[in-house]
């Protein structure tokens, strides 16, 4: 395939390719349709060939690509792993003890295999479709009741992107919640320094101040004019330097100042520390990376926040809750979902429209499979481990003070370079304070006292002056501390007391935990998942297969260069074909979803405008059909959002913009602009758009959600764009993880380059661009980047024809599927040639004389077995279709059929031969307790209602829940493990 002519390509015949080629080529394994079923499909349109309906679905003057992509050829899925495996020998694995927020831990084997590795729990959608994602939802309360225990607040979302952006969005709930003009927010000295950085990045663009210092002095500053300022403070608990400090006294002169309380805490420690609801905390931000998701370098791992229950409306990201399903029995589903940026857009508090859902159920099942008891021995072996190293420093002289610790240490020496030195020599990375004689060191569930004894060798070398010999750890462990026990740091909170956390213990038992909540959910494993914008294809498992080698996800974020060359590697190589693939200058990793992208992408061009003298330009033109993230992102990055009208066809409406650019030209500061648009089709006036905004001062953002259909085709750099944010977890086929994880780098054109994000720890820029990036906007400096060998790998295995058939492929399987549905259903935009590109959207707005709604069809197509397209969106009452390039003809003739079939039985209530309450539609889902009841009340058959279609007779995916009742839920609201009898 990689020498293989594009027509050659496109042909897929098996003549095309050499008897000597690879034998595991990935692109016809990756393509669904086979060249028999391109060749029918292409009959089905009325073309000869592909290239026939490329010329007629994409305006020939943004085809920028005619010969292509230039990257290297394509590698076999053999020799992709292999390659890969080269690169990641070049990374060294040693024993991190760095902290600050990252931890060596242990995944339960159990997990990895049947969580981490398994597709039918990486390959689910954001569970929006309750009824079908039973499992996942589950696995999320688990996740939410282990948050609110250990924090002893109440009410916990089901995870957000990393510990720093949850700090961030905590001090803008703060704000929210704040009454008068208050505009400080106070930071302890003793937070890990990414945090105090993304914090200080999302002030910034907001007019916020951040005041950095000790916070034992705060409460007494308070009393000053700084009392009139705050509106909130974030402390770390325990602090990055270990101490564990009693913040009751200054917690409440926060609050009587008129601020909140954030505290930043490690869950391991809250096992065995009084929680931070019980000191007077109002919000708890943290990771929960150490309860069993590898470093990884950074990410991707679940972080958390817990408030009170009378915050519900402010918390940001998602949040999991029990309802009741039409038959009256538990069911969970998304709470409250009116909160997030889709329906608030430009008056949302928050962008983040994603989770770490994977890493969160990961975590959720390391507590489920340990339960209180095993959290308490993890928990009381590190903080006694600690302790025997604490003695054996303290009798080799190291003066360590008197305060608290839980496993973090900060020591005194004479020489911090000499004695890092002797630390990597003997396996270890300790942290490093620059310009500071002293080192930290946290230990975690990896380490025994064989640790502790080869420590205490390096650190012996300092004593040996003064006579001293090593200790004998063995000496140094009867009597230490074991937890907080006669302090008044020591929790008296019971956790955990859910069944569910004492259940589980055993292999057998979690195993078989894990898979009766897989069986409940709809995964790709299942059927195709066909949602328009969000690009449902195969994450193949030899894309997978790096991410769980020890070299790409035991690395500490902030482990010395020289031990991380395979990272830098990669991260070069992705970003160069990165670049070729949008015809961009320069390539970020850094944002870790597709929402901090666009942050990103803004802030740089806000940059941008502030370095020329024109920072006064914070205009920001949307269109009105744009996804709800890109006006929550404008806020967010200080712009001020002014919609743009669309036309009939879905198009920007150019006579609209024309007046806005003018009306604005002052202070036009940027467009975010989609493409193909939201609606499906390629504008072809895309070009003069991004020339009248440049003309009028300003920049333009592009939204890469649907780079799927440009690969190879064209790029957002030679259309005119300035900036674009690529959805990995869409296009480059890191898996969805039933709503995380996600990547969202973003490329910039060459004037932009030097305002790619910095990090405050590790040098992520070149020099001469660190005084002018601006600030991270992810924990990490390169964001999640355990995931990036994902597309790493994939890009590797295509190559560029590869990429570019792909393309092809995604609008030849849309506009197949348009053809055939388009007698059944309006096809609502389709460009100049009446062809769609990527993604189409179906009228079902007709259908209100037979009282059927989307949401009706949706759950009738789980008795089919499918997930239902999106859904009113970015038209209300349309279902908009995605079918990717890695489906086959058969498969999208099923959804096909299902569809036909779905309008017959409504054209039946329509005409009168089905009722217009009691119908398939209308009860759907039928579970298998519906349908095996002994009463059956319907006036249609059973087997209409559970096997609609003739596949369904080989293999039949059962809905576990009947419709589920939001609005019940959303009255009675439950976000933690319900009690048992819920479930009679």
């Amino acid at each position: 395939m990689a020498h293989a002519s594009l027509e050659q390509s496109t042909s897929a015949s098996p003549s095309a390719r050499s008897v000597f080629d690879d034998t595991d080529a990935f692109a016809p394994r990756h393509l669904g349709p086979n060249a028999a079923e391109v060749a029918a499909m292409l009959e089905t349109l009325g073309l000869p060939t592909l290239e026939a309906l490329i010329a007629e679905a994409v305006p020939a003057g943004i085809r920028t690509l005619p010969n292509g992509l230039s990257l290297p050829a394509a590698l076999g899925e053999r020799a992709a792993v292999a390659h890969l495996k080269r690169i990641a020998s070049q990374n060294q694995v040693l024993h991190s003890l760095i902290g600050m927020g990252y931890h060596g831990t242990v995944t339960p084997p159990v997990i990895q295999r049947n969580i981490l590795e398994n597709p039918g729990w990486y390959t689910q959608y954001t569970p929006y479709q309750a009824e079908i994602a039973q499992g996942r939802l589950e696995a999320l309360v688990n996740f939410q009741t282990v948050v609110a225990d250990l924090t002893g607040l109440p009410l916990a979302n089901a995870s957000l992107l990393d510990e720093a952006t949850a700090a961030a969005e905590a001090m803008a709930m703060c704000l929210a919640l704040a009454k008068g003009n208050r505009r400080t927010f106070f930071v302890a000295d003793d937070c890990h320094p990414q945090t105090l950085a993304v914090v200080q990045t999302r002030a910034e663009p907001l007019g916020l101040t951040v005041q950095v210092g000790d916070a034992e002095a705060l409460a007494a500053a308070l009393s000053g004019p700084l009392g009139g300022e705050i509106f909130g403070a974030l402390l770390q608990y325990p602090g990055s330097d270990g101490r564990v400090r009693d913040w009751r006294g200054t917690i409440a002169a926060v609050q009587a100042a008129g601020g909140k309380a954030v505290l930043a805490c490690d869950p391991l420690a809250l096992v065995l520390l009084a929680s931070p609801g019980s000191l007077g905390a109002d919000i708890v931000v943290g990771s929960t990376q150490r309860f069993g998701v590898p470093m990884g370098f950074g990410g991707p791992h679940a972080a958390f926040m817990a408030t009170h229950d009378t915050h519900r409306r402010l918390l940001p990201g998602r949040l999991v809750g029990v309802s009741r399903d039409a038959q009256g029995h538990a069911a969970y589903r998304l709470a409250l979902q009116t909160r997030e940026q889709h329906i608030r857009r430009d008056k949302a508090t928050s962008n983040i429209c994603t989770a770490q859902v994977l890493l969160a159920i990961m975590a959720g099942m390391y507590a489920v499979y340990h339960g209180p008891e095993g959290l308490g021995r993890i928990a009381r072996r590190v903080k006694a481990t600690t302790e025997v190293l604490a003695a054996g420093l303290r009798a080799l002289g190291f003066a360590l003070g008197d305060a608290p610790f839980f496993d973090t240490l900060s020591v005194p020496v004479a020489d911090a370079d000499a004695l890092h030195a002797r630390a990597v020599a003997a396996g270890y990375n300790l942290r490093r304070f620059e310009g500071q004689a002293r080192v930290g060191l946290s230990l975690d569930e990896t380490c025994d006292l064989g640790t502790v004894q080869v420590l205490l060798g390096v650190f012996a070398t300092d004593a040996t002056a003064n006579g001293r010999a090593t200790p004998d750890v063995n000496a140094l462990r009867h009597g230490v501390a074991v937890d907080f026990a006669g302090t008044a740091f020591a929790r008296t909170e019971a956790i955990l007391t859910h069944p569910t956390f004492s259940q589980h213990h055993s292999e057998h038992g979690l195993l078989r935990y894990i898979h009766r909540l897989q069986a409940k959910d709809l995964s790709l494993t299942t059927s195709m998942i066909p949602l328009g914008s969000c690009t449902m294809k195969l994450n193949a498992t030899s894309e997978m297969v790096p991410i769980t080698w020890p070299e790409f996800c035991d690395l500490h974020p902030f482990a010395p260069a020289d031990q991380t060359r395979g990272y830098a590697r990669l991260f070069a190589d992705l970003e160069s074909w990165l670049s070729e693939i949008t015809g961009f200058a320069g390539v970020s990793l850094q944002p870790n979803a597709g929402s901090q992208g666009e942050y990103a992408g803004l802030l740089v061009l806000r940059a941008w405008h502030a370095a020329r003298g024109e920072g006064h330009r914070t205009v920001c033109l949307i269109p009105t059909s744009a996804h709800g993230t890109n006006p929550a992102s404008a806020v967010m990055a200080g712009f001020k959002v002014v919609p743009v009208a669309c036309d009939a066809r879905g198009d920007i409406d150019l006579t609209d913009l024309a007046a806005k650019a003018e009306q604005h030209a002052a202070n036009l500061g940027a467009l975010m602009i989609t493409y193909p648009s939201t609606h499906g089709v390629f504008e072809a006036e895309i070009r003069r758009i991004c020339e009248l905004v440049h003309a009028h001062g300003g920049q333009v953002y592009m939204d890469g959600a649907n780079m799927n259909a440009q690969v190879g085709l064209c790029r957002p750099g030679d259309l005119g764009a300035d900036v674009c944010h690529l959805n990995l977890h869409k296009t480059f086929c890191i898996p969805h993880g039933g709503g995380g994880p996600g990547m969202g780098p973003i490329g910039v054109a060459a004037h932009l380059v030097p305002f790619l994000p910095g990090h405050p720890v590790v040098a992520n820029v070149p020099e001469a661009h660190r005084a002018t990036a601006i600030g991270p906007v992810s924990a990490a400096p390169w964001g999640s980047p355990g995931i990036l060998p994902i597309s790493y790998t994939y890009i590797a295995m295509m190559g560029g024809v590869g990429l570019g058939l792909a393309t092809r492929t995604a609008i030849l399987n849309a506009n197949y599927m348009a053809a055939r549905l388009k007698p059944h259903y309006p096809v609502v935009y389709t460009g100049g040639n009446g062809r769609v590109a990527h993604e189409f959207i179906l009228d079902c707005r007709d259908f209100k004389d037979a009282g059927i709604t989307v949401d009706d069809i949706a759950k009738r197509l789980m008795d089919y077995g499918f997930h239902a397209p999106t859904m009113s969106w970015p038209v209300s009452g349309t279902l908009m279709i995605e079918p990717t390039e890695s489906e086959t003809k058969g498969e999208l003739d099923r959804l096909c059929d299902a569809l036909i079939a779905i309008r017959a039985e409504i054209q039946a209530i329509t005409d009168g031969q089905l009722d217009r309450e009691d119908n398939p539609l209308k009860n759907a889902p039928h579970t298998a307790a519906v349908l095996t009841a002994t009463e059956w009340g319907h006036a249609y058959p059973r087997e209409q209602a559970a096997w609609p279609a003739p596949w369904l007779k080989i293999h039949k995916y059962w809905p576990p829940v009947a419709r589920v009742d939001n609005a019940f839920g959303d009255r009675n609201l439950m976000c933690t493990c319900p009690p048992m009898d819920t479930y009679v």
